[in-house]
């Protein structure tokens, strides 16, 4: 086992996971009430969540990215707020500004108000929309939880999470993502259409007298707590040098793969392998285990990477996909 297992009683962390466990389980619980045929999407939101980070949710429209977060809010007890990006958008309107006021006496000084971006749980809807300056003002946010306004510092609420929605249809009047801030999401998640089942339950408890309503079933300091255990559970030897050999293989300069060498044009650098570090345990704890698998490094690995790389312009015209090449990464793994 690695070192974050040595100093700590066994026991006692058993018992936190489980009781942990057992909480997570009532909200998923909460969520599937409102939320339907989207157990994958649910599933790896709550992972990004739990580990600390940010998700990039990308889907066609109506299929419920907007609602999920609502629902997030309430069934965590987060403060959310929405931001629909749109070309105009510009960073004070995110951020917020300083206005220049007058009291009584005469005596004028800035007041800084507070953007949208001051909240818990922020949805960032189409946020491919936006110019590069205003996707850039959530740079220092999701990476420092603060925001530089004026020359002051102002640190935003814990804990904070971005989850940002894009539609990969409609590319006219987009502006695509920079790499250093896709490289700030710890999953890049694809919603897809739900099942026939899932989707008959949707329509017979969306369309009636009365709709599903979320319970909050979690607490902001609740969610702190669980993910600092998150970062307290042991990970194997064998799992860490899969999230090495995935991680590093994912790279031209330093894979053993040819279809690496040849369809890549840059892989993911060190903040991959952090994620894939946290996100095995969320996704192991989620499950009810004390400890992640290889299995979970599979699992997570093209949610992990896919955001984090780029093929090449001869692998594009070849009509090479980014999935094929994470498989055969996975392949490499097993």
């Amino acid at each position: 086992m690695s070192e974050v297992a040595e100093t700590q009683d066994p026991a006692a962390l058993v018992a936190e996971v489980e009781a942990l466990g057992a909480r997570l389980a009532r909200v998923r619980e909460a969520v599937g009430r409102v939320i339907f045929g989207q157990d994958l999407v649910v599933e790896r939101v709550l992972i990004t969540l739990l580990s600390g980070g940010h998700v990039l949710l990308v889907g066609v429209p109506g299929l419920g990215k907007t609602k999920l977060v609502d629902t997030l809010g309430t069934v965590l007890g987060l403060d959310p707020r929405r931001v629909q990006f749109t070309p105009d958008l510009m960073p004070a309107d995110i951020l917020g500004s300083e206005v220049l006021e007058e009291d009584a006496h005469g005596k004028r000084a800035f007041r800084f108000i507070k953007g949208p971006i001051f909240c818990q749980l922020l949805m960032a809807d189409e946020i491919n929309r936006a110019s590069p300056r205003t996707q850039s003002a959530l740079l220092q946010a999701m990476q420092e939880h603060r925001v530089a306004i004026g020359g002051e510092i102002h640190a935003l609420p814990t804990p904070f999470h971005v989850l940002a929605t894009q539609n990969p249809i409609e590319q006219e009047g987009t502006y695509p993502l920079p790499e250093a801030q896709l490289d700030r999401f710890l999953l890049e998640i694809e919603v897809g259409y739900p099942d026939e089942a899932a989707e008959r339950a949707m329509l017979l408890a969306t369309t009636g007298a009365k709709e599903a309503r979320p319970v909050q079933a979690m607490t902001g300091a609740e969610l702190i707590a669980a993910q600092a255990l998150i970062r307290r559970i042991p990970v194997g030897e064998q799992v860490l040098d899969a999230i090495l050999k995935l991680v590093r293989g994912a790279r031209p300069e330093t894979t053993t793969l040819d279809s690496v060498r040849q369809h890549l044009a840059w892989g993911p650098g060190p903040r991959a392998a952090q994620a894939l570090m946290l996100a095995t345990r969320a996704r192991a704890l989620l499950d009810g285990r004390l400890s992640p698998s290889i299995d979970d490094v599979l699992a997570l690995a093209e949610p992990v990477l896919r955001h984090r790389m780029a093929l090449t312009f001869a692998a594009r015209a070849d009509g090479i996909h980014l999935r094929e090449v994470i498989d055969a990464l996975k392949e490499s793994v097993a």
